[in-house]
């Protein structure tokens, strides 16, 4: 039989490493070291904790390999990553980025990055938009594609985007935490750069913070990435890195249960009398249904819908409803629910939210992977005081 390459659920698991040379550990160890010896000055396999360690190198090998790219690269939170990945491309330039973005990724655009590198940004929903591609400018360096979104779920067509970009030196990054390289694989769909938080489906359990950029094939932008992760030093402790590592083998297995019952969830949500309006790639009735399908394995644990009443009634239902806790992040084992207008993307202006669609009355849901049953019960009796 001749070897092919290893298909996804083989590649969480094995990805990465294999047993410990020294002690035969089918996990590999937790190098907790801040220095390492040098044979002779400048001769060393490792030199300090910050620029490389083992552990860590495990976790970004397997993070290029689970997402189909050459180099990986692993912070200490989302936000790291997002900053480090800005700051490689410069000063001065300009951004094309999704409408529909996590609140943290507009404030530093925005009220970080504009302010103290000048980078312009301008804000497009790709799917209405019929002629994107005339705001790219002189200096436009990045497109920049969230999809699915946070928290509306518009899906951007990768492959299509990809396609209408006729300058090559513009870097298409795609932030893929929503969902998970499991259900999605931007690199093959046409983006160069894949980031994510891996604080959510890649860590999976609510119990650390992380962030990911993965390269496609650019050299140049892999070797500024890695000089100023050692140069910055946001890098996840040798245990965060464990815990990634440990985690992702679990990954497929955990992404066919939230999808499978996220399904069933919005099935129940949008045919409710107190749901307006249920945003999740997965449902037929979705206007993104179609592009989802074309591109995702899966539609992930991720469901925003919008309530039929007021602010006060989308606090009670929050405050009253079971299983899920009221809290944010999301891709945990456990079922949460948010409010973004207060919560998540309270950074955004008021006025801008409204804009987008991100009312009082909508409400986001991360779909955990307890028994659909008493999801869907819990929903219903906290829908009922409303």
């Amino acid at each position: 039989m001749t070897d092919k390459k290893k298909l996804f659920n083989t590649k969480v698991i094995h990805g990465g490493h294999k047993e410990d040379k020294e002690t035969g550990a089918v996990m590999p160890p937790i190098h907790l070291s801040s220095t390492f010896k040098q044979n002779s000055p400048g001769d060393f396999n490792y030199e300090y904790a910050r620029t490389n360690n083992p552990t860590r190198e495990i976790l970004e090998k397997l993070l290029a390999e689970i997402e189909e790219g050459k180099k990986a690269f692993a912070f200490s939170s989302g936000m790291a990553a997002i900053n480090c990945l800005s700051d490689a491309i410069g000063r001065d330039y300009h951004i094309i980025c999704s409408d529909d973005v996590y609140g943290g990724t507009r404030r530093i655009f925005d009220k970080v990055k504009n302010v103290n590198q000048n980078i312009e940004i301008s804000y497009i929903d790709f799917n209405k938009e019929d002629n994107w591609p005339g705001h790219i400018k002189n200096n436009t360096k990045m497109i920049w594609v969230e999809t699915p979104s946070n928290p509306l779920l518009k899906i951007s067509n990768i492959q299509k985007i990809k396609k209408e970009t006729s300058n090559d030196n513009i870097i298409i990054v795609c932030d893929n935490t929503f969902a998970s390289p499991y259900n999605q694989q931007p690199l093959k769909l046409g983006a160069d750069v894949v980031l994510h938080s891996s604080t959510k489906y890649l860590g999976g359990h609510s119990d650390l913070i992380g962030g990911a950029i993965i390269i496609k094939e650019n050299n140049e932008l892999s070797n500024k990435i890695k000089y100023l992760q050692n140069a910055v030093g946001s890098v996840p402790s040798p245990f965060d890195c464990y815990l990634l590592i440990r985690s992702i083998k679990t990954l497929a297995v955990r992404m066919e249960r939230h999808n499978s019952n996220a399904m069933i969830i919005s099935n129940f949500l949008q045919n409710h009398p107190k749901v307006k309006n249920v945003r999740y790639p997965g449902l037929d009735s979705d206007i993104n249904h179609k592009i989802a399908q074309s591109q995702m394995k899966g539609f992930g644990g991720i469901i925003s819908l919008e309530l039929d009443t007021n602010l006060e009634g989308t606090l009670k239902f929050l405050e009253n409803i079971q299983i899920f806790t009221l809290a944010e992040s999301l891709g945990g084992v456990e079922s949460l629910i948010e409010h973004p207008a207060i919560m998540t993307h309270a950074s955004i202006d008021k006025k801008i939210r409204n804009e987008l669609g991100i009312s009082d009355s909508l409400v986001r849901l991360s779909i955990g992977i307890e028994d659909p049953e008493d999801l869907q019960i819990a929903l219903e009796n906290a829908l009922d005081l409303i």
